[in-house]
């Protein structure tokens, strides 16, 4: 008669110690949320930024498809001098090859060009109400705003000028 009252206290403690060891995961997983959300309540959310998700290549055009968003940890923050937003890199080239889940060097990217090497293009001259234009062959390529040097199919004269938005180039004053 002893033996099952004891058993029965035995069992009892097993299975109150089971309970307990079987609860502890559960409870260290839902007070590590509740940790986690206050953190998260009393912390600013990171800084979301642009990398790339797959090698691109020197020369290739920048797409959302080669690009992932990541959520930096709070706390962190971009290095300066890294594009890592989509206005920032979107159309841009890559000028030399870029690593996935690297941030973007802005001196690693360009914008495309506008004018390629031996394209015919219009030269203008324009000073005050006088413009004068001409045809003439881009020597190397260039982007809105750079300086690129172009030769006059009439003359054969090398000259420099502005790459404007259109296309054209702009020379000489205003």
């Amino acid at each position: 008669m002893a033996m099952p009252v004891s058993c029965s206290v035995f069992r009892r403690a097993a299975l109150a110690l089971a309970l307990v060891a079987g609860g502890m995961p559960a409870l260290a997983q839902e007070s590590a949320g509740q940790s986690a959300n206050q953190i998260a309540a009393g912390q600013a959310v990171g800084e979301a930024v642009l990398i790339p998700n797959r090698i691109i290549y020197p020369g290739e055009t920048i797409e959302l498809a080669a690009l992932k968003q990541v959520t930096l940890v709070p706390g962190k923050h971009k290095p300066d001098a890294m594009a890592t937003r989509s206005e920032e890199l979107l159309g841009k080239v890559a000028k030399r090859t870029l690593l996935p889940g690297r941030y973007i060097p802005t001196a690693a990217i360009r914008d495309a060009w506008l004018v390629e090497q031996g394209a015919s293009v219009q030269v203008y001259f324009t000073a005050g109400a006088l413009t004068i234009s001409a045809t003439g062959v881009t020597l190397q390529p260039g982007a809105a705003g750079d300086l690129v040097r172009v030769r006059n199919i009439d003359s054969g004269k090398i000259i420099s000028g502005t790459v404007m938005a259109d296309g054209t180039i702009k020379v000489g004053a205003s």
